[in-house]
């Protein structure tokens, strides 16, 4: 498609927009429109006349290069437009997968955009109804806008066909897509940058063919403000259907929902502590509760919907994936980790341990263990999950045991992990999840009176603090007081055993920071032998300390 600017030799340019389209449409139509801003014309309707299909736009090959046509269907755009003029009830068949910017021909996507408006606003999409939106003077082939809405109408499929039309138009913007990104890796393979790798280029490619599969586009960039308030009013539509509690994923512990909403869409959550604290039991807990709670099913377009609870993604860094799964066993049967490992259980336990391992077999947690991950190859293993399983949440134990490139590395561990952060977050943003994150805090805790973590602790270890949407701290005064006891039968040692009475078996996960919402700390019950954090009991709970 080509819209160019006329004038004629030693003439100012009048602003005359010219559309040339393709010999399949001329043949058909011997379509020539124009449009005129000197007339009393508002700007949208010129942009309307200058719409442009994304897929086109981004993904077809230059004609003259490759003198090959887009893959593309004229017929097929018109026949289904015309189903839906004929009975709206065709476009429900494909509303949730095709998008304006599947239509090769613009005038195709601005009439599917109009229909799918006045539709979706309950009103009648007619030739009649939406010839008024359409330029007055619109020539296609010597017919105006009305009668070529007509025409379309008169050549319509049948209702029942609409879906697969659909599909073929669906499918055939993505070979156009499919053919933009496969152009775009061959020019960055030739004229590759002094400072690009190979290994940024492959990045780069699968993550235009991740979003291309998931978004059935790869462009990025703008998107209408009415989009954003549709998602902002879902997203307080959730929250109204949940009685106003949560509007994100449930954690399973109640004190930290009531506070945080739930783990948001997009958000990059740390997840900081001293060793001993409980960070990695912490983020197993919730992960598993929320991978346990996982309801869903797949969409028409086959991608995997939750409607409750999530399938969690884990890199174990760390500890291997049986480490991982004896301590979440642990934690089910509250039989101690130490005891599975050594085999150290009666027949009962045993027997309630492999029932317990029968139940969890159908949960959606997957875990990968491999060790020394670059955050490039996280990135591309955590796409490859969402696409093939699906995703909602996922865990990273820890940050400082991934790797940046190696440009940032020769500049510093400080600027390494600032890239590791600032690339969590865009890929939170990608894959609309959630993402834990475990941190490390630096020494400095050790040398103040009261240990509970701070900020400023995180402020050394590059850009954490700033790129986290939410920051929490996982705090238990008991691990400290245990290493204080004071010699036995002094009046120390008896203040001692009241302290510790009064933190035993409790810990506090502290909301360092959250963007959207209030900070403050979060009481829970914490059992070290099973290694497992969950509400107070009602007896005993303490209300949360809630900071503006």
């Amino acid at each position: 498609m080509i819209f160019e600017e006329t004038a004629g030799a030693g003439v100012a340019p009048t602003g005359r927009l010219r559309y040339s389209a393709p010999p399949e449409l001329r043949a058909a139509f011997r379509w020539r429109a124009r449009v005129d801003p000197d007339k009393n014309r508002s700007p949208e309707t010129a942009d309307a006349m200058a719409v442009d299909s994304l897929a086109r736009k981004i993904a077809a090959p230059d004609r003259a290069a490759t003198f090959r046509a887009p893959p593309h269907n004229i017929e097929v755009e018109q026949a289904l437009l015309g189903a839906i003029l004929v009975n709206n009830d065709a476009f429900y068949r494909v509303s949730d997968f095709l998008e304006p910017a599947h239509f090769f021909e613009p005038i195709h996507a601005k009439i599917y955009e109009l229909i799918a408006s006045l539709v979706r606003a309950g009103k009648t999409a007619t030739p009649v109804t939406l010839k008024t939106f359409l330029p007055a003077d619109l020539d296609v082939a010597g017919l105006t806008g009305s009668q070529y809405l007509a025409r379309l109408a008169a050549e319509a499929t049948a209702v029942i066909n609409a879906m697969d039309y659909g599909r073929t138009i669906y499918d055939l913007a993505l070979r156009r897509a499919l053919i933009g990104i496969g152009e775009e890796v061959v020019n960055e393979a030739y004229d590759s940058p002094v400072d690009s790798s190979p290994r940024d280029q492959i990045e780069a490619a699968e993550k235009s063919l991740y979003e291309l599969a998931e978004n059935g586009r790869y462009d990025g960039g703008f998107q209408r403000f009415a989009d954003a308030l549709t998602a902002a009013v879902d997203m307080a539509a959730e929250a109204y259907q949940r009685d106003g509690s949560l509007s994100g994923i449930a954690s399973g512990l109640k004190d930290l929902d009531r506070m945080m909403g739930g783990l948001q869409r997009s958000d990059l959550v740390i997840i900081a502590g001293r060793p001993g604290m409980g960070k990695t039991a912490f983020a197993t807990n919730l992960a598993y509760n929320i991978a346990k709670a996982w309801e869903g099913g797949v969409r028409p377009d086959g991608r995997i919907e939750s409607t409750n609870g999530g399938i969690v993604g884990f890199f174990s860094l760390e500890m291997s994936a049986e480490q991982l799964a004896t301590r979440i066993l642990a934690e089910q049967t509250e039989i101690a980790s130490y005891k599975i490992r050594r085999g150290e259980i009666e027949p009962a336990d045993f027997d309630r341990l492999a029932e317990t391992a029968r139940e969890m077999e159908t949960i959606p947690l997957y875990i990968d263990e491999t060790g020394g991950l670059s955050i490039a190859q996280l990135a591309a293993r955590a796409r490859r999950l969402k696409r093939q399983r699906g995703l909602d949440l996922l865990v990273i134990d820890y940050i400082q045991l991934l790797s940046g490139s190696s440009k940032r590395a020769s500049e510093g561990r400080v600027q390494e992990i600032t890239e590791i952060t600032t690339n969590l977050k865009a890929l939170a943003k990608e894959l609309a999840v959630p993402i834990l994150a475990l941190s490390q805090l630096s020494r400095q805790v050790e040398s103040r009176d009261d240990k509970r973590p701070q900020l400023s602790d995180l402020r050394e270890s590059g850009s954490i603090e700033q790129d986290a949407d939410v920051v929490l701290f996982v705090f238990r005064e008991e691990y400290y007081l245990k290493n204080r006891e004071p010699r036995p039968n002094t009046e120390e040692f008896f203040k001692w055993q009241e302290e510790m009475d009064r933190v035993h078996g409790k810990a506090e996960v502290i909301i360092g920071k959250q963007r959207h919402g209030p900070t403050g700390t979060v009481q829970l019950q914490f059992k070290a032998e099973v290694t497992r954090f969950s509400d107070l009991a009602d007896e005993d709970k303490l209300p949360a300390r809630m900071e503006d």
